[in-house]
């Protein structure tokens, strides 16, 4: 099977990908814009052929990539990125080369806010109120519904760049006058904490790992309030977050990829769905899942590609916290030292978040687990604490 990963490179984490097909016997092709030297030799290592393009925004650069590394080594069976920004790419190529996965004409459904709107309505899957917004005219009859505050963000986007919380029609006003020039989606502000459906589906659509991360500040406050990134991996996924994220998977029709959901779990209890990412969770979240589950997500995946039909990732054995430390600015009142004497046999990852990371996680990252929720918390707690 030959399997070209586009971006092998990034996130830096992702080459387990690269590394895990490799030894499920699967070809693994690259194309990226570093030079080959610059690779992690990890990586380097576990790709057959890697192609460097000028840039992979360049979108006939990467077309004659693959054409080059179907000559050298025949059919492309896969094609992924495993990130939100080249979902595009990936589908324009698998369209171009006929290769299985999401096409050109499906991926709208998973790129564009307001289409993943239109599938949560019609699977009966509840969603905040919300439209695209051409004029501050049409902003004026959402907000006649909704009212105040309202949220506004990119219909395509990654992250909570360029997301507005929109408070009265001064807020209004200033938005329509500054905003980027991008097609913009608004919606009813709704409060909760955020809990997620993570994991991989098979060929078939069925879950072949599952997880579920709960946090209290969504990315939009974690970047523009400057708070820590945390969230847990919970060890017990709630009843309502797993029916609701399954007939997810079935509405989108996901097969053999990652998913990525977020619901807003209100103050009534009740689950509202944020939107869907057909790709797995960023950052270290793949990390920490695997330190919940004391397994290996990413062998998982490469299993399944390889047709090996893994036994699914089913349970976790630690509840497991991500800590995104700002320290830069708020200092940490408890020292390296006195937080590894006190915690230290809980503590599994402790290194710098990678520059580009740090606007949203922070320059430190620490992982913490443990099988009791408590005792977990306390630890967060005193991690955190600042003076």
């Amino acid at each position: 099977m030959n399997y070209i990963l586009i971006s092998p490179d990034f996130p830096s984490n992702f080459k387990q990908f690269a590394i895990r097909l490799k030894e499920e016997g699967v070809n693994v092709l690259g194309i990226g814009s570093p030079d080959f030297e610059y690779l992690d030799p990890k990586l380097s290592y576990a790709l057959t052929e890697y192609y460097k393009v000028q840039s992979l925004e360049d979108y006939d650069q990467v077309l004659r990539a693959v054409a080059f590394l179907t000559f050298r080594h025949g059919r492309i069976h896969r094609i992924e990125s495993q990130n939100e920004y080249w979902l595009e790419l990936d589908a324009g190529l698998r369209t171009d080369f006929n290769i299985p996965g999401f096409k050109i004409n499906e991926i709208a459904f998973v790129k564009h806010k307001s289409k993943m709107k239109e599938v949560f309505v019609e699977a009966g899957i509840p969603v905040a109120r919300g439209s695209i917004v051409h004029s501050i005219q049409d902003a004026f009859k959402l907000i006649d519904e909704t009212g105040y505050p309202v949220c506004a963000k990119p219909d395509i986007g990654v992250g909570a760049s360029f997301t507005y919380k929109i408070h009265n029609e001064d807020d209004l006003q200033k938005f329509f006058q500054t905003k980027p020039d991008y097609e913009y989606i608004m919606e009813e502000f709704i409060t909760g904490d955020i809990y997620t459906f993570d994991g991989i589906v098979d060929a078939d659509g069925e879950i072949s790992a599952v997880s579920s991360m709960h946090y209290g500040s969504g990315l939009m406050e974690t970047v523009n309030e400057g708070r820590d990134s945390i969230f847990y991996v919970q060890r017990f996924i709630p009843d309502d977050v797993m029916e609701m994220g399954t007939k997810v998977i079935e509405a989108f029709q996901l097969r053999e990829r990652f998913f990525h959901f977020e619901f807003f779990r209100l103050d009534n209890g009740s689950l509202v769905a944020l939107e869907l990412n057909a790709r797995p969770p960023g950052g270290l979240c793949l990390e920490t899942i695997n330190y919940s589950m004391d397994a290996d997500i990413y062998k998982q995946y490469a299993q399944l590609v390889a047709g090996k039909n893994p036994i699914p990732l089913l349970e976790r054995k630690y509840f497991c916290a991500f800590l995104g430390l700002k320290t830069s600015m708020n200092p940490l009142m408890h020292t390296k030292e006195a937080i590894y004497s006190k915690y230290g046999d809980m503590i599994v990852y402790d290194a710098p978040n990678p520059p580009i990371f740090v606007a949203a996680m922070g320059e430190e990252a620490i992982i913490v687990r443990h099988p009791d929720l408590d005792v977990l918390k306390e630890a967060v707690k005193y991690i955190t604490e600042r003076y």
